[in-house]
Parts: structure tokens; C-alpha cells; sequence
């Protein structure tokens, strides 16, 4: 009973979505209400404020790291041991994509699936932000960016950091999967080349 408590309080943590908290604190336009009516930082960005952005970011990553970090307080196992921390912050993942809050129609995830893997191992996190970072500086298209280092996650856990619990690597590979569907419209876009590039 407590494991599904803790999961689901994760859930409704991610279902917060930083985007439409902070434009309404900062008196900013909804950001479902223009650009790719995505509610998350690379979209806030296009409403010209730098500052929400960040915010915007840190706060969708930051919910997904404390899910995992509640859960590990909560149920005494680590991250990488036990499998309420993991399922903790899938749940954290799937609140944002799914959030109950906003009639379970949320962002794409990649802030809060980033927070997610620093909470399940801090390098396998920073290796997949760095991918991230790469891939941005090279093409200037963060979509592209996003799958990139989806996609490198799973591999990243299994073989450089030799996290070797099965349901791990099915969380990861899970949340890999889902960031990669709810970008199904950028993929469209890419492969037309009319995807926009950050500038």
C-alpha cells in the first residue's frame, strides 16, 4: 500500500506543469495558446521571456528528480536497488505527459524525464543532458536533440553505467519510448525539413 501511495503522489507531482504555473505567475499568455501549443520550456521561451523559461525547466525537471528522491526517502531503497524510486518517477513522467490537472493533456516531457534519470543515477542523467546539449549545438533543432538522447538513455544505462535491474532498464527504456511518441508530430516534421530550429 505504501509503494502505491508513493506512486501516485508522484503522479499528481507531475501532473504540475511548470509552464502554465509560471506564465500565470509572470502574467505571461497561456502557453498552450501558441507556437507548438506545447506546454514546456522551449515553447515558453517563444513568448520572449528568458527567465520564465528557466523557471519553466527547472521546475519540470525538478519535479521529476524529487519524485524519485521522495520515493527513495520513503520506501529506504535506492534508486538503482528498488523498484518504487523507478516506477516513482515513471509515474512523475507519465503526470506530465497525462496531467490530471489539465484534462490529462500535457507537455512532451523532456525536462521532467531529464530530472527523472539524475534522481535514478546522477551521471546516467548528466550523460543524457549532455547528449542533449550536443545535439543542439550541432543542428539547432531541439525535437532532434530530445530523441537523440532518448534513445541514448537505455543504451546508457545498460552498457556505461551497468545498471542491470531489469525493471530499470524498463523504466528508462519506457520513458525513452513514451518522450519519442509525444514528439510523433516533430518526427513528421523533420523528416519534411520544416521542423524550426532554435535561434
Amino acid at each position: 500500500m505504501q509503494a502505491v501511495l508513493i506512486i501516485l503522489a508522484a503522479y499528481l507531482l507531475g501532473s504540475v506543469s511548470f509552464a502554465i504555473v509560471v506564465s500565470r505567475v509572470l502574467a505571461l499568455p497561456d502557453p498552450r495558446s501558441y507556437g507548438s501549443n506545447n506546454p514546456g520550456a522551449t515553447n515558453v521561451l517563444r513568448s520572449g521571456s528568458k527567465a520564465a523559461a528557466v523557471l519553466t525547466l527547472l521546475g519540470d525537471a525538478g519535479k521529476g528528480w524529487v519524485a524519485v528522491w521522495l520515493a527513495v526517502l520513503a520506501s529506504g531503497a535506492a534508486a538503482v536497488a528498488g523498484p518504487v524510486a523507478p516506477l516513482a518517477g515513471l509515474a512523475a513522467f507519465a503526470g506530465h505527459l497525462f496531467p490530471v490537472f489539465y484534462r490529462f493533456r500535457g507537455g512532451k516531457g523532456v525536462a521532467t524525464a531529464a530530472g527523472v534519470l539524475l534522481g535514478i543515477d546522477p551521471w546516467l542523467g548528466l550523460a543524457t543532458i549532455a547528449t542533449w546539449i550536443v545535439f543542439v549545438l550541432f543542428f539547432r533543432i531541439s525535437s532532434f536533440a530530445a530523441l537523440a538522447a532518448a534513445l541514448f538513455a537505455p543504451a546508457y544505462a545498460w552498457w556505461l553505467f551497468g545498471l542491470r535491474s531489469p525493471l530499470l532498464i524498463a523504466v528508462v527504456a519506457a520513458i525513452a519510448l513514451l518522450l519519442v511518441w509525444r514528439h510523433r508530430a516533430n518526427i513528421g516534421r523533420l523528416i519534411a525539413g520544416t521542423e524550426p530550429r532554435i535561434r
